[in-house]
């Protein structure tokens, strides 16, 4: 039988897996002292708590929420004006003294990497930290209005991504980077694909192609309808998109793009992590998913950005569907 990480790269490159990946099995994730000190995000922050993080951002995390919230109104936004941005935003500090990296490099050295990828946990993405610092409505209509300032814009933000890289690979060596950047909703993309290749291409294949000159796989989480930046998404480095929901045409992208890129989702959150869940309903979803798509580019997992879920249990019980699936279908003991 083959180990998490063995299967999980023959079910990218097309070769023989001998059962379906089981959602995030095969990352073994380590928070790093970068993130947890620029704070703000769901693994710093408890429920009903309001912070404000290191870009200036002034962060809720509502009891009942799925995550951690920007808030911008009643003059909070952290950038105001976008032409304003070289005299306002301040990025956090990326180098530490090596006695700071000490928990995180030994969780990296105690994973067993033969057995499952070292993932570092980037987020939010290039996009979503503007939009952290503006509010949507104005990144918007930023790209139309004032487009100069949005590119160097994008350019700070990936020069300072770029930064953050060369500490992880200087400390923990990542085998795996499970970035975030979601890029739109659940029916349409934020961007048209022309406007996706002029900002974001650039500015990931800089990240990512560093990333993947020291031996990365790329896994990039963003759980909305993308199918149409596909293209482009392959350009800029990604191995695996998670959170692949189902207005994509998840058996479609497998069929036109496996290959070139593979997909990790078809479980949606929005279908299965809600009060009333039940064992029942979650195996009728991995069925489904799994009896449209054979294992070759193609991991079933929940569309979260994580092996995590709004309701108690759900994540565990699709996990637990997953490999009754799977011994099932490939005859496992």
């Amino acid at each position: 039988m083959l180990t998490k990480r063995q299967n999980l790269l023959e079910t990218i490159q097309g070769g023989h897996p001998d059962r379906y990946v089981n959602c995030h099995e095969a990352f073994a994730f380590i928070i790093d002292p970068i993130l947890t000190h620029i704070g703000g995000f769901a693994y710093t922050m408890k429920p009903g708590e309001t912070v404000m993080n290191q870009w200036g951002v002034t962060v809720t995390f509502p009891k009942g929420c799925a995550g951690p919230l920007p808030i911008h109104s009643n003059g909070l936004a952290a950038l105001k004006d976008i032409t304003k941005w070289k005299e306002t935003v301040r990025a956090p500090r990326v180098v530490y003294p090596p006695e700071v990296w000490e928990t995180a490099k030994a969780q990296a050295d105690a994973v067993d990497r033969r057995e499952q990828f070292v993932a570092a946990f980037m987020a939010p993405g290039i996009f979503e930290k503007i939009n952290y610092l503006m509010g949507m409505e104005p990144a918007m209509v930023a790209f139309y209005e004032e487009p100069e300032a949005m590119h160097e814009l994008f350019d700070f933000m990936a020069d300072w991504e770029l930064a953050y890289a060369k500490e992880l690979m200087k400390y923990i060596k990542p085998d795996l980077i499970f970035h975030h950047d979601d890029f739109g909703t659940q029916y349409s993309s934020f961007f048209s694909p022309q406007m996706f290749q002029e900002f974001f291409v650039p500015v990931y294949k800089k990240v990512y192609g560093y990333f993947k000159e020291q031996g990365c796989l790329i896994v990039h989480h963003s759980d909305s309808y993308v199918a149409n930046l596909i293209p482009s998404m392959i350009e800029m480095g990604i191995d695996i998109h998670q959170g692949t929901i189902h207005t994509n045409n998840l058996p479609e992208l497998v069929k036109t793009y496996g290959g070139q890129i593979s997909f990790m989702g078809g479980i949606d959150n929005s279908i299965v992590d809600r009060e009333d869940w039940t064992h029942e309903s979650i195996a009728a979803q991995v069925k489904k998913i799994c009896d449209e798509i054979p294992p070759k580019y193609f991991l079933p997992c929940t569309s979260m950005g994580g092996p995590d879920c709004s309701y108690p249990g759900v994540y565990e019980a699709v996990c637990e569907e997953i490999e009754k699936y799977n011994k099932k279908r490939f005859c496992i003991a």
